[in-house]
């Protein structure tokens, strides 16, 4: 769907972000005298009213008798495609869009490489146009990652790196390639249940003419394998990490010990957009080096520096077990307590627990809604080390300094959404700076835009 066709249509706009900023500024430019409903919360309304005079502005949650007042809803990413008040609207004929949904349609021709993943979709998404833009290419950096597509309405670039959430999979439009890093349980509040994740993860497949997938997922690898143009990373033939280096095939191409962003994970983001510039047809060979210039993304394995004998890492942007798992890997070998628990979305923390069995940190800090869980589960299988439960981010960083030899490492990698405590994950990785006592300020995302 185009912006155009909205016109002379009863439109809505739910959700007032980011996003729905986004939205309301491109219908405007593009349908000034077109009437916009928008629903946002109480506390949301003065800040409308103040960004757009004109909108009709509706209070709370829409149940479905007023979603089915209009013709077309323009959603934020964040409400759920499932809740029972979108499905019988949707059932009433009213038509769900996203602000996603209509950049594809403004932009049918561009050249797109959209990523997806459970975990390393940001950093591969920037890896790529980083890179792109290394070789000369103008390109643009946009979508989940932090600044929405509609922001950059009526912009030019030769290449497209969109991140897409699992929110905004299905609302894709046709692209050159889709670039799959990884597929774990996440969202399931969202979704309503594992295999819908994954189902609408994968709908990038479907508008995807080519697709790279993580080749060290056989999951990911049985449910893609009926694509007919898939290729694969992370496999010996393939762009994989092997003794220290970056590989193409046999191919040392790049010293692993060079990257500033750490882990065997980091590198493996490497390998993707290596082979994603290759697969669209680029020099990935000739770009490999500027890898050593790609400053890592804040809130992921960030190193805060040493504060009291001790070294900080926020690692906020960790939603899933498995993504502290991997920041814990990418500091083996060295004593790290660990910060872990927030939001609680039902995830299932046994992987985890199974891995403390064998390699268990220094200790473990268990806070927020779903830290009694974590510390039940840990108890149980008896785990080696100190394990202790607080209520708070605060609480959890003193815990952290009564139990952390000096020289050791204190990591905030939760495992979990921020939203028990906080608006999102770079307010918690703010405050966490604040509580070990760096002021710093914590930048966005280097190389968003178009460059």
């Amino acid at each position: 769907m185009r912006i155009a066709d909205l016109a002379g249509r009863r439109v809505a706009i739910w959700g007032f972000g980011r996003e729905g900023h986004a939205v309301i500024k491109a219908l405007r430019m593009r349908l000034p005298a077109q009437p916009l409903t928008l629903f946002c919360s109480d506390a949301e309304v003065d800040a409308a009213r103040t960004f757009d005079a004109s909108l009709e502005i509706v209070v709370g949650e829409p149940d479905a008798t007023t979603l089915s007042r209009f013709d077309v809803v323009v959603k934020s990413p964040g409400i759920s495609a499932y809740k029972p008040a979108l499905l019988a609207a949707q059932a009433q004929g009213t038509q769900f869009i996203s602000g996603t949904a209509l950049w594809f349609g403004e932009y049918p021709d561009a050249r797109v490489i959209a990523v997806t993943g459970t975990k390393g979709k940001s950093t591969t998404s920037a890896l790529v146009a980083h890179l792109a833009r290394a070789l000369g290419m103008r390109s643009a950096l946009a979508g989940n990652i932090g600044l929405p597509l509609l922001e950059l309405l009526d912009q030019r670039a030769e290449l497209w790196v969109i991140e897409l959430s699992s929110f905004q999979t299905g609302e894709a439009g046709p692209l050159e390639l889709g670039v799959v890093t990884s597929l774990y349980e996440e969202h399931l509040d969202w979704h309503g249940s594992r295999e819908r994740y994954v189902a609408d993860k994968l709908k990038l497949a479907d508008a995807a003419r080519t697709l790279l997938v993580n080749g060290q997922q056989p999951g990911l690898l049985e449910r893609t394998a009926a694509h007919p143009h898939r290729l694969l990373f992370g496999t010996p033939e393939r762009w994989h990490v092997r003794d220290g280096a970056i590989r193409r095939g046999g191919q040392a191409v790049f010293d692993t010990a060079a990257l500033a962003a750490p882990g065997l994970h980091n590198a493996l983001n490497a390998c993707a957009a290596l082979a994603a510039l290759e697969a669209i047809g680029m020099d990935a060979l000739a770009a490999a080096p500027a890898l050593a210039h790609f400053r890592p993304l804040p809130h992921r394995l960030q190193p805060l520096g040493e504060r009291d004998r001790w070294h900080w890492v926020n690692d906020s942007i960790s939603t899933t077990p498995l993504a502290t798992l991997a920041a814990l890997e990418s500091l083996h070998g060295r004593a790290v307590t660990v910060l872990v628990g927030g939001h609680d979305r039902g995830l299932d923390w046994t992987p985890f627990v199974d891995a403390m069995r064998s390699t268990p940190p220094n200790a473990i800090v268990c806070m927020g809604s779903n830290g009694a869980r974590i510390e039940a589960a840990l108890r149980s299988a008896e785990i080696a080390c100190p394990i202790m439960r607080v209520a708070d981010l605060a609480g959890a960083v003193a815990e952290a300094k009564t139990h952390t030899p000096h020289g050791g490492v204190i990591l905030l990698s939760p495992g979990a959404p921020s939203f028990d405590q906080f608006k999102d994950y770079a307010e918690r990785g703010r405050r966490f700076a604040a509580l070990a006592g760096f002021d710093v300020a914590i930048t966005g995302i280097e190389g968003l835009g178009i460059g």
